[in-house]
């Protein structure tokens, strides 16, 4: 599956071990989705993947993730896990999305409004 959106927060990092003595570390980001009526997904970063996409807020991305619940004492618990990262940038370096609505004004089509 895919989700792209802005990443609009990052929460702080979490790390521990597991019961066999592993270390791990999870880092979390809130994506925005764009359109109509946007939504906001928590999706986590495990491991090494943290440093490799090196994700910061305000970023377009384009993310490919995989959803997995779990049961616990009776209650059921959803991780958005990321496994790649894709920034939406154009050629420029500049995010791809509408342009900005002063970039289309013009004096001249002030005469031309119907009202």
């Amino acid at each position: 599956m895919d989700l792209s959106g802005k990443i609009i927060s990052q929460l702080p990092e979490v790390s521990g071990s597991s019961k066999s003595g592993n270390a791990w570390r999870k880092q979390e980001f809130i994506v925005e989705t764009g359109g109509q009526y946007p939504k906001k997904v928590c999706v986590s970063l495990w491991g090494d993947k943290i440093d490799q996409f090196g994700l910061k807020v305000g970023e377009q991305v384009n993310l490919s993730i995989e959803v997995e619940s779990r049961e616990y004492n009776g209650r059921w618990y959803t991780e958005v896990k990321a496994y790649k990262a894709d920034r939406s940038q154009g050629a420029a370096g500049m995010p791809v999305g509408p342009p900005d609505v002063d970039t289309f004004y013009e004096a001249a089509d002030e005469d031309k409004l119907p009202f």
